[in-house]
């Protein structure tokens, strides 16, 4: 059986600091919570639940990275998943109808993530290596 794995240099950084700020952002958007959801016109529950599944997502970024190596499937379930956050910020633009404030912030969020995906994706193709397995 084939098997694709990824040197720890290519991947690595993007899987750490995609961590840092969703678990930054994460904690935040939870903790803040009630404060926030008047400035963004989220509901409280949007915003908690986005939270939680964030630091929940950081820490699985993080114990990812620390996997040697790295598995090819779960790095590329990395992306898909930054992708899917993405269509899901922009599609609560019109859906939600938030503040300005807060379509400024769906908005600015999801090009963040657009970033970490492409990196991410980058890093997978420039760094990827065959081995069987």
């Amino acid at each position: 059986m084939n098997h694709t794995t990824y040197p720890a240099i290519a991947i690595r950084p993007a899987l750490r600091v995609d961590a840092l700020a969703s678990g930054g952002l994460g904690a935040i958007t939870a903790a803040g919570a009630v404060l926030l959801a008047p400035l963004l016109g989220l509901p409280i529950g949007l915003l908690v639940g986005a939270g939680a599944f964030l630091v929940l997502f950081a820490g699985a970024l993080l114990v990812l990275a620390a996997r040697r190596p790295v598995p090819d499937g779960a790095a590329w379930a990395v992306v898909l998943v930054n992708v899917l956050w993405v269509v899901a910020s922009v599609a609560l633009v019109p859906m939600a109808a938030p503040t300005a404030l807060g379509t400024a912030f769906l908005l600015a969020q999801a090009l963040v993530v657009v970033g970490f995906a492409g990196w991410q994706s980058a890093a997978l193709r420039r760094g990827a290596v065959p081995v069987a397995g």
